[in-house]
């Protein structure tokens, strides 16, 4: 895994980066994962980005938990209850999620590297260090010659997720540069952690990728806050999924999800411009490719009056620090 530069360094006239082409065209990939099931969402994610490449796309970004899809039922299952049933579901969330070790992104990283693209994707990551069962919600950035350019896992999973993913580090908390200009991820409600966005803000975030399972005006409107907030690019990846999109094996089914017409999520996924402006989406209730022509040299522009790490930041009143070491449960001396 090869990550990107915290921050440019132009000292001595040296470092300084290959300039980014102003305009790109980006695509939100809003379909369901084959749910419980790490090769077939593979598989369906190789497609969408051939797909993505063939609408003229130079980064393709998927949502949360994507592979092999998000925990859905943790948000119907009675406390107690239904133990054992979510026990059962654990265990093959636990047998389907991905290993980095073990290289099960690699059809995913081999797309990107074919089609010279950078790719951006939420799945469960299985940690291989230490227990070798601890499940995280991992977001990464796929370089277009196919190497993982950073890997991120959710801070601090909500609500009955904590049942479901450990709580991640900020080693992964970085910005990183793509031909299509500066990357950083948070995942779902990690944009509610002002310190979180601030850290992106700070290492001259120019595409701020939100993969996540929130929908609704008041998800959208914290898009456009950020996007405002930071002065840049704000990619709102959602999740539509419909309860016909839940497998048939999947256990006790028509009980969980009887109506399969219903709207699990609806999606929602959106492209939000520096300073706000709503650029493409929200796509809601609907499976599809949200696409949105960027231009980073807004970024720039929208940061003249209000640059919240910049000329804004008051470094002699407010100072930030962030923790990058790993966490580690033990030692090895």
């Amino acid at each position: 895994m090869r990550k990107g530069p915290a921050a440019h360094s132009l000292a001595g006239g040296e470092g300084v980066p290959n300039a980014a082409p102003v305009m790109s065209r980006i695509a939100v990939s809003q379909r369901p994962a084959v749910l419980l099931d790490r090769e077939g969402t593979l598989q369906a994610a190789v497609g969408a980005v051939a797909e993505a490449v063939q609408g003229g796309a130079k980064l393709i970004v998927f949502p949360e938990a994507f592979v092999p899809g998000y925990p859905v039922w943790i948000w119907r299952l009675k406390p107690g209850a239904d133990s054992a049933l979510a026990t059962k579901l654990h265990g093959l969330l636990l047998d389907n999620a991905v290993s980095l070790e073990r290289g099960d992104l690699a059809p995913l990283c081999a797309a990107a590297r074919e089609h010279a693209v950078s790719v951006v994707c939420g799945m469960h990551e299985r940690d291989e260090h230490f227990s070798r069962s601890t499940l995280y919600n991992t977001v990464v950035v796929i370089g277009p010659d196919g190497e993982i350019l950073n890997r991120h896992r959710k801070l601090m999973p909500t609500n009955p997720e904590r049942m479901v993913w450990g709580l991640g580090d900020a080693s992964g908390l970085q910005v990183v540069d793509t031909p299509c200009g500066r990357v950083g991820t948070l995942l779902c409600w990690e944009s509610y952690m002002p310190l979180a966005r601030y850290a992106l803000y700070a290492q001259g975030v120019e595409i701020y990728v939100a993969p996540t399972y929130d929908a609704g005006e008041a998800w959208i409107g914290t898009m456009q806050h950020v996007a405002r907030e930071g002065g840049c690019w704000v990619v709102g990846s959602g999740l539509a999924i419909k309860a016909a999109d839940v497998p048939e094996a999947f256990p006790e089914r028509s009980r969980l999800y009887p109506d399969p017409e219903e709207w699990i999520n609806p999606g929602d996924s959106v492209v939000v411009a520096p300073w706000g402006e709503i650029e493409a989406g929200p796509l809601s209730r609907e499976t599809g490719i949200l696409y949105a022509e960027i231009d980073i040299a807004r970024c720039g522009t929208a940061r003249r009056s209000l640059d919240v790490a910049g000329h804004y930041a008051r470094p002699d009143v407010f100072e930030l620090r962030v923790n990058r070491r790993p966490r580690q449960p033990v030692a090895f001396d």
